[in-house]
């Protein structure tokens, strides 16, 4: 049989958009694939049209991993295509002997991608990406059939139950396609190119595990598994999966859409940075264990070294020790900017971001397992510490302190705490913590909830600003805490014993950041960018001998006083590696979320506001090595970096008047935090203008310049320009925050956490009457357009959203609307709280975002890291 110049051989397969056979090409000379659709399906004009359109399109794709189309035609009613002719196997035939190996899975998928990333942007979504689609050539993988337009079969036939079958999709099943859908896709709606990373995330699981991502018995329990179920992590079957790829497979198959990689080029460069990361180790996902100051081992043996320790409940001050400490890093796909380890020494709670979110959640992370799992409800958590029973956790959010179990349940709240620095709870119920950071002193509460008592109160004059990051001795009673001066006088830091019955206050050490005790006796503390430990008796509250240095790559926030590592009394530590990790970046964004350029160099940034002409910004930036903080100006043109104040203390949040010539900013070099003006071109000394024994900070500065709007406490106020008198506007149900004039200043947006959680709200000004909800879900430092006719927030999950608003005599707002996944850094300080401004015209956005590190830091767990002191 002929079918023009082509002479048809035997067949290669069949599927519902036709036959295939392997041919010759009699001019030239060559192999071929030819796929027909036969006369009958012809007839038939969606198969016809799919035909088409399949022609069309691979007609506009020139890529490597996708088959080549020769030629089209048509005879006695038989329409072709002739593609090149592959020498191998398709994916679907592979699957049946079983998993791929963990190379072959990543280049397989990488080179998948790259076709897909090609479709993409070519405008063609393939639709029908599953294995019986990916061919296995000697030449390479390759892309098949994009023929196929989306399914989306009514639910109501999808009872029938499945055949049995191999773990292949058999060409032309519903069910085969149905595997590999997004949700999306299942539910029949518009799709774009990340369906297709759905479903190829789909695959990849399907090549690691040998398994479905989404099994069922019929296709209904199929598309529900798809829409509502997770699929079993990868580390269940594949236990040594690199975290990694575990985390890019988890992306790939997010149910929103806005969650997964948002191109196939993300993907792609994440497979190949996966596969070339794991050319350089032993394997498995582990990065090399090594002795501390020893030679290296190989991870086999020291994760057999780890899990048996975990199985056997080893403790090493019970057993003999061995002679020398080891250390890994723990197998997860983030960084941590806290973790703390459980009563049980096993357990890691750990704060990190949500995958692309900017928003913090709490981890749990088992020693001696791979990956982690996230804890629900937890969203914009900091500084967690543990119940002495291990089972519930304690944390800040929302301006809350709150409380959940581990083994599930609600999170529960235990009273208020605006700006939490840390807690600790004892075995008899009680719960010492800073509730406040400008407050400053240490509060008891049960914790079951109440009332909070203050039991520590900062000795400002020798220069205590806060009391902070309280840990409990052995007898329940005593505890650590670190007094801080945050001012640049360093003498002044330090760790101090206190008590809960009794006013005792004792020093102990000199240090810049918390400690921790481990038994059987030994202090840990960070001082001079060094992690420190030394024999301490917890009942005479004394050191002894000298202090060891056990660790010097460690995360260090100055703006807080925190290093993040943590302690047990079975010998073992956790860090968070990373010394620049507090470094920020200031980036310019468009509207998508779309980098379009940086300004200045990564530093300790705090707050950031770019000046009404838009020339020029002001931020205040943490130097790190004397923890002064300082009020910068930048202009844009010439990158030209000014700095404002000099005074040894803390000045932040600077504000520019409305003619772009003073600054109004908040400093703490007289008691507590007050508002000050100063000239933006730095020809004037800063000029006191309000100060009271409440701390302020500044929100804004009206259009018209007769006002600077600012928080004092918990509530809102406003002094008057020149006059500087002082008056409140808007009292607090709770906690307010953020507030901003509108362009014509009748208007005031803030954030209050009355509800529980923060919102965004508008009420009128100069007479706060009336209060219109903006946010709908969870909102934080609103920003006005230019002419008011937009209000943009940071939501609760760090997407970046844009209100169209009315304002003049009424306010009304409309739907709020997503614009693009902020990036923006999560607050570290109390004085953190305008992370990112907006050009007048609303079409740039100016964001502190974490600096790049090429990736995530490693986390590193030590055992035995009591080998490490000097004897």
């Amino acid at each position: 049989m002929k079918l023009g110049p082509y002479e048809i051989g035997a067949p290669l397969g069949a599927g519902g958009m036709g036959e295939v056979y392997r041919a010759r090409d009699t001019r030239l000379d060559r192999t071929v694939a030819i796929k027909i659709l036969p006369a009958q399906l012809s007839s038939d004009p969606v198969r016809k049209q799919r035909f088409e359109r399949e022609a069309k399109t691979i007609s506009g794709l020139n890529h490597p991993n996708i088959c080549v189309l020769y030629d089209v035609g048509s005879q006695d009613g038989v329409n072709y295509l002739v593609m090149e002719c592959l020498e191998g196997e398709t994916l679907a035939k592979r699957l049946e002997k079983g998993p791929l190996p963990l190379e072959q899975v990543l280049k397989i998928g990488r080179e998948v991608a790259d076709a897909l990333d090609r479709a993409h942007r070519s405008g063609v979504v393939h639709r029908d990406l599953k294995p019986g689609n990916i061919m296995l050539a000697k030449t390479g993988t390759k892309l098949l059939d994009f023929g196929l337009a989306k399914s989306a079969a009514p639910m109501a036939s999808l009872a029938t139950a499945a055949p049995q079958q191999s773990p292949v999709t058999q060409e032309g099943m519903i069910v085969g396609t149905f595997q590999y859908m997004s949700p999306e896709q299942v539910e029949g709606k518009e799709l774009d190119g990340r369906s297709d990373i759905f479903s190829l995330g789909a695959v990849l699981y399907e090549m690691l595990t040998g398994q479905r991502a989404f099994p069922g018995k019929s296709q209904l329990s199929v598309a529900s598994s798809i829409l509502e179920k997770e699929p079993k992590p990868v580390s269940t079957t594949k236990p040594m999966t690199p975290p990694t790829l575990d985390h890019a497979i988890r992306r790939s198959l997010a149910k929103d859409k806005e969650e997964r990689w948002q191109t196939a080029r993300d993907l792609a460069l994440e497979l190949k940075w996966i596969l070339e990361a794991e050319g350089k180790q032993a394997g498995g996902g582990l990065l090399p264990v090594r002795r501390i100051g020893g030679q290296s081992l190989s991870w086999v043996l020291a994760l057999t070294t780890l899990v048996a320790v975990v199985a056997l409940g080893l403790v090493w001050r019970g057993s003999k020790q061995p002679q020398e400490a080891l250390q890994f890093y723990a197998p997860v796909p983030f960084s941590a900017s806290e973790v703390v380890l459980a009563p049980n020494g096993r357990t890691v709670a750990m704060v990190a971001n949500q995958e692309s979110s900017s928003k913090h959640v709490l981890w749990i992370y088992e020693i001696g397992t791979v990956g982690a799992r996230k804890l629900a409800g937890t969203e914009g958590a900091t500084y967690p510490f543990w119940a002495a029973d291990g089972r519930s956790l304690a944390f800040f959010a929302d301006g809350r302190l709150k409380k959940l179990e581990i083994s599930g349940g609600p999170v529960q709240t235990i009273c208020d705490a605006p700006s939490g620095r840390g807690g600790a709870w004892n075995k008899d119920g009680v719960i010492i913590f800073t509730p406040d950071a400008r407050l400053g002193g240490l509060y008891r509460v049960a914790a079951s909830g109440g009332t909070a008592v203050a039991i520590s109160t900062p000795d400002t004059a020798r220069g205590e600003l806060s009391h902070r990051w309280p840990v409990f001795l052995p007898d329940q009673k005593h505890f650590l805490f670190l007094a801080a001066n945050f001012s640049g006088r360093r003498e002044v830091d330090g760790i101090y014993v206190g008590a809960l019955d009794s006013n005792e206050k004792k020093f102990v050490v000199a240090a810049t950041a918390n400690a921790s005790y481990a038994a059987p006796g030994y202090l840990l503390f960070y001082k001079d960018n060094t992690l420190l430990a030394q024999p301490f008796d917890a009942k005479s509250l004394a050191l002894s001998r000298e202090p060891t240095t056990i660790l010097t790559d460690i995360q260090y926030l100055p703006q807080v006083a925190r290093a993040v590592f943590t302690a047990s009394d079975n010998g073992y530590l956790v860090a968070q590696s990373g010394s620049e990790a507090s470094l920020s970046q200031l980036v310019w964004l468009d509207r998508k979320g779309k980098a379009i350029g940086t300004v200045g160099k990564p530093a300790v940034f705090g707050n950031v506001f770019v000046a009404p002409n838009g020339g020029a910004i002001a931020v205040d930036k943490v130097d790190v090595a004397s923890q002064n903080t300082d009020v910068w100006t930048d202009e844009l043109q010439t990158d030209k970096e000014k700095r404002l104040t000099f005074d040894p203390s803390i000045d932040v949040v600077p504000i520019w008047s409305p003619d772009g010539a003073q600054l109004v900013f908040s400093s703490n070099r007289q008691s507590g935090f007050n508002l000050y003006v100063k000239n933006s071109d730095g020809a004037q000394e800063e000029k006191l203008i309000a100060k009271d024994d409440l701390d302020k900070l500044p929100n804004d500065w009206s259009r018209d310049g007769k006002y600077i709007l600012y928080t004092r406490g918990r509530d809102l106020w406003i002094v008057t320009v020149p006059e500087f008198k002082a008056s409140q506007f808007l009292k607090a149900p709770s906690v307010l925050r953020n507030g901003q004039f509108s362009p014509d200043g009748k208007w005031v947006a803030y954030s209050s956490n009355e509800t529980g959680k923060w919102e965004i709200y508008v009420t009128s000004f100069p007479d706060a009457r009336g209060k219109w909800q903006v946010s709908t879900s969870g909102g934080e430092q609103p920003r006005w357009r230019g002419d008011g006719k937009e209000l943009f927030y940071v939501a609760i999950d760090g997407k970046m959203m844009a209100t169209p608003v009315k304002t003049g005599a009424n306010f009304d707002a409309g739907t709020p609307v997503a614009l693009f996944q902020s990036g923006v850094r999560p607050a570290i300080s109390s004085n953190d709280t305008f992370d990112y401004d907006v050009s007048r015209d609303g079409q740039r956005f100016l964001a502190i975002s974490p600096a790049p590190q090429g990736g995530p830091q490693p986390i590193s767990v030590i055992i035995n890291w009591t080998a490490r002191l000097n004897k």
